[in-house]
């Protein structure tokens, strides 16, 4: 078994030379076969080992004993040893959650706080073949895609190995016996009372009586072949996101070319889409993809709640994922004087803005710059006002005869619903005269009459 531990390990790729490896100890016999195997291992792979225990705190002396169990197998060995006791009882109340839920979250802490203290870069749990099965078979009853049926990889992100995943419970506990290890029983394990016991206890034992005495390596080769096909579309999924999405700190945006694409392909790229704006990976299912590909053939402004306050809104086609706090742009008016507005500055949302009044129209550079226009002074009756848009705002786009709402303008543009309110609006009096950056009002324009000229500058800040 040692040996056949050392090829999985190679094969997989798990560990490399002088790397550092924390062992998860609870003192069961899955990760005392772990902690055993790779210390015999140690030298072949020119490796450190060290073992980390968490006492859950919630099987009284029981608990304690398999703590004291950890840290004296630890001592025989010469292995350096860190342990926490949690309250997982109070942590699964105060949250919320289950024990289950609790103690893995906690485990998962303790132990890369440990690695990052002490400099381990990888973190040994010792899940076997069994697991597998398992896993595989609750996600299975929950409706699992192909993810799910993959099961537990041998290696993930953050250095978490898994160099037991070879090894079926009775092969462990026939290695423990072996070498007379005598390795904590957790008495909670033999009874019917979780969800994974129940698969342990009940159905898997079921299924090799009346259908598949091998059934643990079955859907252990199952799950080998299913990840090698997943790889595969997560690769394809991966060139896809980056070649349809776009990331910014307020939103993503998938652009409306990715729903073309095979559906396999793009459903992987929705979830990824999910997980990267929010960097979370809970909460999310397979009805709130299919709510965005619906989202993505409906018209244009529609927009759905998705988990963790995220909305996805369609855009012209392109589906905007961004968090619902951020669609509001609450600017106050800034009314000025015609009078005194030679040389004034202001600041108004993300732009400062300066004003000179020009009398000699010809010494003047024209600009292309989109934030600098130059518009007819004398037009201009008392005041300018600059604010964001209202209902009913009507202009006469230049080179245009007719008036045109802003709203059509805004939609002409294709400019975002979210963004419209933080576009600046200036009007001299009460009529609009520049859409800053997009559009200028034919009424206010410089001609062969103009004597004076007023040159408005709208300059990001920083």
């Amino acid at each position: 078994m040692i040996n056949k531990v050392r090829d999985f390990v190679v094969e997989n790729n798990l560990i490399q030379n002088n790397d550092k490896v924390l062992v998860a100890l609870s003192g069961g016999p899955d990760s005392v076969c772990l902690l055993s195997i790779l210390y015999k291992l140690k030298d072949y792979f020119n490796i450190e080992i060290g073992a980390a225990h968490v006492n859950h705190m919630l099987r009284g002396d029981e608990a304690v004993k398999d703590e004291e169990y950890a840290k004296s197998i630890c001592y025989k060995l010469g292995v350096k040893f860190f342990s926490k006791r949690v309250d997982i009882n109070k942590i699964s109340k105060d949250m919320g959650i289950s024990h289950e839920l609790a103690g893995r979250e906690e485990r998962y802490r303790f132990f890369e706080d440990i690695s990052k203290a002490n400099g381990y870069n990888k973190i040994a749990i010792a899940h076997n073949a069994n697991d597998q099965a398992e896993t595989i078979i609750m996600n299975m009853m929950r409706g699992s895609g192909i993810e799910g049926l993959c099961g537990i990889r041998s290696k993930r992100d953050g250095g978490i190995i898994r160099p037991i995943l070879c090894l079926s419970r009775n092969e462990i506990e026939e290695y423990c016996n072996y070498y007379d290890l005598n390795p904590r029983i957790d008495s909670t394990n033999l009874e019917n009372i979780y969800r994974r016991n129940k698969v342990r206890l009940d159905i898997i034992p079921y299924m090799k009586d009346n259908f598949n005495k091998d059934i643990i390596e079955t859907l252990n080769r199952m799950a080998n072949l299913l990840q090698i096909d997943n790889d595969f579309i997560e690769k394809e999924c991966n060139n896809s996101y980056k070649k349809y999405c776009k990331e910014s700190k307020k939103n993503l945006v998938i652009a409306k070319d990715a729903f073309f694409i095979e559906k396999a392909i793009l459903t992987r790229v929705i979830k990824k889409s999910f997980v990267e704006f929010s960097g979370k990976h809970t909460n999310f299912e397979m009805k709130h993809i299919y709510e965005v590909i619906s989202l993505a053939n409906n018209s244009t402004n529609k927009k759905i709640n998705l988990p963790h306050g995220i909305i996805a809104e369609n855009v012209y086609g392109d589906i905007y994922l961004k968090y619902k706090e951020e669609n509001k742009s609450e600017e106050n008016e800034i009314i000025l004087n015609k009078e005194n507005i030679n040389n004034k500055e202001v600041q108004y949302g993300e732009y400062n803005i300066s004003f000179t009044v020009i009398s000699n129209k010809n010494n003047i550079e024209f600009s292309n710059n989109v934030l600098i226009k130059y518009f007819d002074y004398d037009k201009i009756k008392e005041k300018l006002i600059i604010r964001k848009r209202k209902n009913g705002d009507k202009m006469t786009p230049l080179g245009m005869k007719g008036s045109k709402k802003i709203k059509d303008i805004f939609m002409d543009l294709k400019i975002p619903v979210e963004k419209r309110d933080t576009v600046p609006i200036l009007c001299f009096d009460n009529e609009v005269a520049w859409i800053v950056e997009h559009k200028v009002s034919d009424r206010f324009k410089i001609t062969k009459e103009t004597k004076n000229i007023i040159k408005i500058t709208f300059a990001r800040k920083g």
